[in-house]
């Protein structure tokens, strides 16, 4: 699990990052928006070539971009191209705490994405209070990510903001996928989900 998503964040957010950056300091902003958002479509159309589905997050992201980047052509704006994913994680970080209040946070409905969930499962208390917790943790993540974020596009120059944003948003994101798993794992282990397999000493010659 850990594998694949790696891989998708390399593939959905890592590469048409750099690439974001390098264009910008090569070529400016318009040619780095374009170059970004062919590099998502061109994942796409390679793992349909290839037999492979693309996976969620690379089709997610190349849904935002082309929303990102006909706002930005339509209002000739492109504040409002950077704008619009500080927007975003606010509302969402809002929707994650509006979660919190009812029987089901925000990770508890995505759960069943990652692991098979029956009823039995999810009414567990440790298992209840874990998607409570990580459901906060996100919350507080999108909206400490907006909030700075913001700050830097006023405060800073572009290209700073540019790559001080995808390293840091890459380095938030990965840290928090490391805990909610982390966690994850060490609940699923405390309710038998996972069972380590213990191995037998060799008798000796």
């Amino acid at each position: 699990m850990v594998r694949r998503v790696a891989l998708s964040l390399l593939v959905a957010c890592a590469v048409p990052g750099a690439l974001f950056y390098t264009c910008l300091r090569l070529e400016g902003v318009w040619t780095a928006i374009f170059v970004a958002l062919g590099w998502s479509y061109g994942a796409i159309a390679w793992r349909a070539v290839t037999g492979r589905r693309p996976s969620g997050l690379l089709v997610l992201t190349a849904l935002v971009m082309t929303g990102r980047t006909l706002v930005a052509l339509l209002t000739d704006s492109t504040y409002l191209y950077f704008l619009q994913p500080i927007i975003s994680d606010g509302l969402l970080g809002v929707a994650f705490i509006a979660t919190l209040a009812s029987a089901r946070p925000m990770v508890a409905r995505l759960a069943g994405d990652f692991y098979p969930m029956d009823d039995e499962l999810r009414v567990r208390p440790r298992i209840q209070r874990l998607f409570w917790y990580l459901t906060l943790m996100w919350a507080l993540l999108c909206i400490g990510k907006a909030s700075a974020t913001l700050w830097l596009l006023e405060s800073q120059s572009l290209q700073t903001f540019v790559l001080v944003k995808s390293v840091s948003v890459l380095l938030l994101n990965g840290l928090a996928v490391a805990a909610t798993i982390g966690a994850a794992t060490l609940v699923a282990r405390r309710e038998g989900l996972l069972h380590v397999r213990v191995l037998e000493p060799v008798p000796a010659a």
